[in-house]
């Protein structure tokens, strides 16, 4: 008999830590948050709206600003085509490893491309004292749902399985616009929208 694969789920204790993170969005119209990060890039964006287009649905995408310099046609067809964007700094730093001053100019500096109030550290990594600076500016988003689509060690199966399992109202689930995602993205990115459209969920936009 198949193995069932557990979800892999955010550690939980940092919400202890950032009481105003936001972690998932509860509400009663069964709506959940697919969420795109680290793009555009053109050999994985422009496919991913394709699919989003064909489904009917929309998402939002945390962007690179640096991608978003090098590929704002991109990006303007991402806001044409009415998903969310959200910042993911400039270069894709961890706040964890890069002084509270050099990552507070990454985030400014991406924000004079990406016009938008909601921001997700990338790799979920962000100081008190970084937040502590962003709170008032920023909807920092975090989510409940983690594809790990960027991760080469696991089967297509696995994501899938990460992408769907535990899934709720309110539910904000990650999938990665990169080349480190693309073949496992390619490979159950519609898989996963069919299955959660038939549990009746409602795509929404962050």
């Amino acid at each position: 008999m198949k193995s069932i694969i557990p979800p892999f789920k955010p550690i939980s204790i940092l919400s202890l830590f950032f009481r105003g993170l936001t972690w998932t969005l509860p509400n009663d119209q069964n709506k959940i948050y697919l969420t795109f990060d680290d793009g555009p890039i053109p050999e994985v964006t422009p496919w991913v709206l394709d699919v989003l287009k064909a489904k009917g649905i929309k998402a939002t995408f945390f962007c690179v600003g640096a991608n978003v310099q090098k590929h704002h046609d991109i990006y303007a067809r991402i806001l044409a085509e009415g998903h969310g964007v959200g910042n993911h700094t400039q270069n894709h730093l961890s706040g964890w490893t890069v002084a509270n001053e050099a990552y507070l100019q990454e985030i400014e500096e991406a924000a004079k491309y990406i016009d938008s109030s909601l921001f997700r550290p990338p790799y979920g990594r962000i100081s008190p004292i970084q937040y502590a600076q962003i709170k008032d500016r920023y909807k920092v988003i975090m989510w409940d749902t983690l594809s790990k689509d960027y991760d080469a060690s696991l089967s297509s199966e696995q994501v899938y399985q990460n992408a769907t399992t535990g899934v709720k109202a309110g539910s904000i689930i990650v999938f990665h616009d990169s080349l480190k995602a693309e073949c496992h993205l390619r490979d159950v990115l519609e898989r996963v929208i069919d299955e959660l459209l038939c549990r009746n969920f409602v795509f929404a936009v962050i």
